[in-house]
């Protein structure tokens, strides 16, 4: 555009199109002009941006970015630990605690003691019908053809052993006596009846005093009949 028609159009009211302003233009906070002064940063500020960093730690606290006590910190700090002090127990506590754990004790000893004593009474009995049954070999006298039918009590129920005439009268007697082996009934000698009481008592099943009035012993009488299957 010529200068004649620039002036024209001035005269006729127009204002030239103002120019952009550039950030570089714009004032400084130190108050030097824009674009001088080298990088523009703030006097005695050094190249890690130091006075940033001042600037950012002015907010926090205090210099260089330390943080002060935040509100409600100490609340927090106690009740994040412990509830305190455990409360220590009283004697009476105590005496009672200890009583339970000795009582404890002693109940599991008195376990451990009839556990093996009940074992040991287990072994003892397996040895001693051992020795029963080596005893007794080849000294039953039970007769096959024996047909009278001798009771008696044991184990709480009425069991009976077959003998003969004879035997009944020894039996009677005292002279033989009844075992019990293996579910067996056998009749023997009243010498191994009584060698066979020290070994295993519990398998005399007959033993008759001689001695004893009869009325003891109902069953003695041949003609006293009881049904085999009567628990006494």
């Amino acid at each position: 555009m010529s200068d004649t028609l620039r002036d024209q159009l001035m005269g006729l009211g127009f204002k030239p199109v103002p120019k952009p302003e550039r950030k570089n233009d714009a004032p400084r906070r130190d108050g030097r002009p824009p674009g001088k002064g080298g990088s523009g940063r703030p006097p005695g500020a050094d190249k890690g941006g130091q006075a940033a960093g001042e600037r950012r730690g002015s907010g926090r606290g205090g210099p260089g970015g330390a943080r002060g006590p935040h509100p409600g910190g100490a609340a927090r700090g106690q009740g994040a630990g412990t509830q305190g002090p455990r409360k220590p127990r009283s004697a009476a506590e105590m005496d009672l605690a200890k009583a339970y754990a000795i009582r404890a004790q002693k109940e599991k000893e008195e376990r451990i003691e009839a556990e093996r004593l009940k074992q040991e009474q287990a072994r003892e009995r397996r040895e001693a019908k051992a020795r029963l049954d080596e005893l007794l070999k080849g000294k039953a006298l039970n007769d096959e053809a024996a047909d009278i039918a001798r009771h008696f009590p044991y184990g709480g129920k009425i069991k009976r052993i077959y003998v003969t005439a004879d035997q009944l009268k020894a039996l009677n007697a005292g002279e033989l006596g009844v075992l019990q082996q293996g579910g067996r009934y056998l009749l023997v000698t009243a010498q191994v009846l009584a060698e066979a009481e020290a070994v295993f008592a519990a398998a005399v099943a007959l033993k008759v005093d001689p001695n004893a009035p009869a009325d003891e012993d109902p069953y003695a009488d041949p003609q006293y009949q009881v049904p085999d299957d009567l628990v006494w």
